[in-house]
Formats: C-alpha cells, sequence, structure tokens
C-alpha cells in the first residue's frame, strides 16, 4: 500500500505519485483523470489508515472469517454411459469411435 510504507501516509500521495502508479498499472490516465483520481485515493488510503489505529489485542489472527465445511458430494460408483450412448450425439463416428477432422 502506498500510505502504509510511507512515513507521511495519505498526504504524501501526490500526482507525479498517481502518475508513476498509472504508468506501472498501464492505466493510461490523461492529467485530467489523475486530478480527479488523487483526493479519492487519498480518503481511501485515509480510511485504510485509520484501521491501523483499531485495537485488535484480544482478536485472534484468522485465515477465513467463516467456518469450513466441505461442499463436495460423498464420491461414489455409479454407471456411466456406454459406448452407444456416448456416441450417439455424435456428428460423426466410426468403429466405435469418434470421427474428427484431421489435423493439418
Amino acid at each position: 500500500m502506498v500510505g502504509a510504507d510511507r512515513e507521511g501516509g495519505a498526504g504524501d500521495l501526490d500526482l507525479a505519485l498517481v502518475a508513476h502508479l498509472s504508468r506501472l498499472a498501464r492505466l493510461g490516465l490523461t492529467d485530467v483523470e489523475m486530478e480527479v483520481i488523487l483526493p479519492q485515493l487519498r480518503a481511501i488510503l485515509t480510511a485504510v489508515d485509520r484501521l491501523q489505529e483499531a485495537d485488535v489485542s484480544g482478536v485472534d489472527a484468522t485465515a477465513q472469517v467463516g467456518g469450513m465445511y466441505d461442499v463436495m458430494r460423498e464420491d461414489r460408483v455409479e454407471p456411466g454411459l456406454t459406448a452407444h450412448e456416448a456416441l450417439a450425439n455424435a456428428p460423426s463416428h466410426e468403429a466405435g469411435l469418434l470421427r474428427v477432422p484431421a489435423i493439418q
């Protein structure tokens, strides 16, 4: 984050830095667009900086916020298609195999 690793935080964000970040991200922003975005970025970085003030001393670190559960069904063997059923809708087949155009 720009504000987090710089001493002054969002206040250090200026048009030169926005232009540099724009070039790095290949955004192709015009000068007018950068002037519009600058106060918006400052507001975002100020809000993120405010998060540093939150007392999280009693909060355990976590990798996810919800409980873990398996959404997969149980693995079970089920009957598959017969060769005839698998080829029923094929545009072209021969001797029980799919027939496809040759690759040139």
